[in-house]
């Protein structure tokens, strides 16, 4: 068994398809919509073959609470693949001004990570 994506409601569609698109290398597939029930998403393939759903839909409402300190998902991680990528991109990150969670360390179980914040406040671990 194997998680087949991941999907994100997202204020902005198009912003958050060049985000990740551009900071993970995801490529982006045909934009589906359904102007029915005001429904559009792009379904993102990376690496190895994670795929990301991100989903806008006009009357999806954001929550009140911190990303990450409620009930739900907290974050998701991609596997950077070494140390030194996850040192690299976490600076990148920082120079272009996108907001660092968590530094780069080593969990107490073992995991070497940071986080990170995209442009709507979902939280993303960069991990080996």
């Amino acid at each position: 068994m194997k998680i087949e994506h991941l999907a994100i409601w997202v204020k902005d569609l198009e912003a958050m398809k060049r985000f990740y698109c551009l900071q993970f290398d995801f490529k982006a597939g045909e934009r589906y919509h359904n102007s029915k029930r005001g429904f559009s998403s792009y379904f993102l393939s990376g690496e190895g073959g994670a795929r990301l759903e991100l989903m806008q839909q006009d009357d999806i409402q954001a929550g009140n609470l911190l990303r990450g300190k409620r009930l739900g998902l907290a974050h998701f991680a991609i596997s950077l693949g070494s140390e030194t990528a996850v040192d690299q991109l976490t600076e990148s990150f920082r120079s272009a001004g996108i907001k660092i969670i968590g530094e780069p360390r080593r969990t107490g179980d073992g995991y070497y990570e940071s986080v990170i914040e995209d442009p709507e406040g979902n939280w993303v671990e960069l991990t080996v």
